[in-house]
C-alpha cells in the first residue's frame, strides 16, 4: 500500500494505473454498508480522475441501507433530512481491476466522509471497527485476524415457487445431488470457478489461501490468510464476497452468502480466527502466560456473545442457521472442537488462536469484527475468567439466554450497556431500528409455506 498521502497522490495513482491498463472503460467506486454490501457508482473512464481528485458524491445513507440497498429513514436520516450526500474518497492502494466484468472495469473501495468537513461518519462500519482496533492498540493488544466464508453456488434461475437450486457443476453435468464434504472431486469439478476466484483475488491483493467443499450440496468455503490488520481483514472479506459473486455471475451461476438458503442443508457461516501478537509480531497466545491471556479473551467473547447476536445474525433468515448442526447457541468453548462457539484449533506457538464460529456469512465483516474485538478487549482488560472447556460434542440445548429470533436479538443489542461501552450507543439504536424496519417490510408478504399451514 502506498504511503504518499499528499493531495496529488490519488490522482497520480489513477494516472499510473490507467497507463498500465489503457483499455479500461469504467471505474466502480463503492463504500461498504452495514450489511457488508458494496454500494456506489460506476463512473465512465473519462470522468474517473475526478473520483481521485474530489471523491464521488452519493447518499450518505447508503451506509445504512437495508439488505436490498433501500433506506428506511432510520434516526431521521434519509427522508426527514433531505437525504444529504456524503463524499466517497478512494482508499489509498485499493485501486485494482474487476476481472469478471464483460468489459475492462477497474474498482476502488472508498470510505464515506462528511461532505463539508470530510470527517468520518459515526455510522460507517469501517470507522467503527477502526476505532475498536485503535483502542486495542492503545493497551498493547495487536489483533491478527483471518476470515473464512462459506457460500453456495446456485442456479440463477428460480424455480416456479421462487425457491433456489444448486448450480450445475459444469457444462457437462447437472447440479450435484449429494453432499461432498472435503471432496477433492467436487473441487476438481469446480476447478474453473475456483481458479478464477484465486486469480481475481491475487490481482486485487486479497490473500486467499485455500478452498474446500463443505457439508452442503453445492457449498464451498474460501479461506483468507491471517494478517495483523483487522480493518484490512474485514475489507478483504468484503472484497472476497464481491469476487466470488462476480466470478460466479460471469460463469452463469449465482453465489449466495445467505445464511440458510436451504432448510435441510447446513447454513453458511463467517468464521473468524483471531490471535494477539506483541510489538515484535510474536504470538502472545503461544508464549509464556499465553493460555491465561487466551482464556481471558474467550471469557470476553462469552460475556458479549448474546448481546452481539443481532450483529452476527442480522435478518430473519440468519436465525434459521442456528437451527442446524455445528452452529453454536451456547457459550461453550473447547480445544479442537467444532461443536462450540469458540474453538481453539489444534495449534501451538505462532499458530495459537481462537476460532469464533457464531456469525453467519450474511453478516457485516466489519461489524462482526468490531463486536469480537470489543469482547476481547473487555475480557482482557477486566481479567475475566472463562468457563471450563467442553470435551466432546456439546449436548446442551440452546441456552435460555440465547435471543429467540431476530427481534429479541435486536432488543438485546440495543439495550446492551456492555457493548455500548465500545461501540457507539447511537449506532446500536440506529442499526436495531434499521433491521426492525427491514423485518417489517418482509412480514408484509405471505410466505408460500403459510398456505400449507393455514389455507
Amino acid at each position: 500500500m502506498q504511503t504518499d498521502i499528499s493531495p496529488a497522490a490519488p490522482i497520480r495513482e489513477w494516472a499510473e494505473f490507467l497507463a498500465a491498463h489503457p483499455d479500461i472503460t469504467a471505474l466502480d467506486a463503492f463504500i461498504v454498508d452495514v450489511n457488508g454490501n458494496a454500494l456506489g457508482k460506476r463512473v465512465q473512464v473519462e470522468d474517473a480522475e475526478t473520483v481521485f481528485a474530489d471523491g464521488v458524491q452519493f447518499s450518505a445513507c447508503a451506509l445504512i441501507a437495508d439488505s436490498r440497498g433501500l433506506g428506511h429513514n432510520v434516526q431521521g436520516m434519509g427522508a426527514s433530512d433531505g437525504d444529504p450526500d456524503g463524499v466517497a474518497l478512494p482508499i489509498q492502494g485499493d485501486l485494482c481491476m474487476a476481472p469478471w466484468t464483460q468489459q475492462p472495469v477497474a474498482q476502488v473501495m472508498c470510505h464515506m466522509r462528511d461532505v463539508k468537513f470530510q470527517r468520518s461518519l459515526w455510522f460507517d462500519p469501517r470507522a467503527i471497527l477502526a476505532n475498536i482496533v485503535s483502542r486495542c492498540r492503545e493497551v498493547g493488544l495487536h489483533p491478527v485476524v483471518a476470515c473464512e466464508l462459506e457460500f453456495y453456488l446456485l442456479d440463477p434461475r428460480r424455480r416456479a415457487d421462487g425457491s433456489v437450486a444448486p448450480a450445475a457443476s459444469s457444462a457437462d453435468s447437472g447440479p450435484p445431488r449429494r453432499a461432498a464434504n472435503l471432496s477433492m472431486d467436487a473441487v476438481d469439478v469446480n476447478a474453473a470457478f475456483l481458479n478464477k476466484v484465486n486469480s481475481a483475488a491475487a490481482s486485487q491483493g486479497v490473500p486467499v489461501c485455500g478452498a474446500v467443499a463443505e457439508y452442503g450440496i453445492g457449498q464451498f468455503e474460501v479461506n483468507l490468510r491471517h494478517i495483523a490488520d483487522a480493518l484490512r481483514a474485514a475489507d478483504h472479506a468484503v472484497l472476497l464476497k464481491r469476487i466470488v459473486q462476480g466470478v460466479a455471475r460471469s460463469m452463469g451461476m449465482q453465489a449466495s452468502f445467505m445464511a440458510k438458503p436451504f432448510a435441510r442443508q447446513p447454513g453458511s457461516g463467517l468464521h473468524i480466527h483471531m490471535s494477539l501478537v506483541d510489538e515484535s509480531g510474536d504470538n502472545r497466545f503461544g508464549a509464556t502466560g499465553g493460555e491465561a491471556l487466551m482464556q481471558q479473551a474467550i471469557a470476553g467473547m462469552q460475556a458479549f456473545m448474546y448481546d452481539s447476536i443481532g450483529l452476527f445474525a442480522p435478518n430473519l433468515n440468519s436465525h434459521r442457521r442456528y437451527l442446524g448442526p455445528f452452529v453454536p447457541t451456547t457459550l461453550d468453548w473447547g480445544y479442537d472442537n467444532r461443536s462450540v462457539a469458540f474453538r481453539v484449533p489444534a495449534s501451538r506457538g505462532a499458530a495459537r488462536r481462537v476460532e469464533h464460529r457464531v456469525a453467519g456469512a450474511d453478516a457485516s465483516p466489519h461489524l462482526v469484527l468490531a463486536a469480537l474485538l470489543a469482547a476481547v478487549l473487555h475480557g482482557i482488560t477486566h481479567r475475566l475468567e472463562a468457563t471450563r472447556p467442553v470435551e466432546g460434542r456439546v449436548k446442551s440445548e440452546r441456552s435460555a439466554d440465547f435471543p429467540d429470533g431476530l427481534l429479541a436479538a435486536l432488543d438485546r443489542l440495543e439495550k446492551s450497556s456492555a457493548l455500548a461501552a465500545y461501540l457507539p450507543e447511537q449506532f446500536l439504536k440506529l442499526y436495531s431500528e434499521l433491521k426492525r424496519k427491514e423485518y417489517a417490510v418482509l412480514m408484509e408478504e405471505v410466505f408460500p409455506v403459510e398456505y400449507d399451514f393455514y389455507l
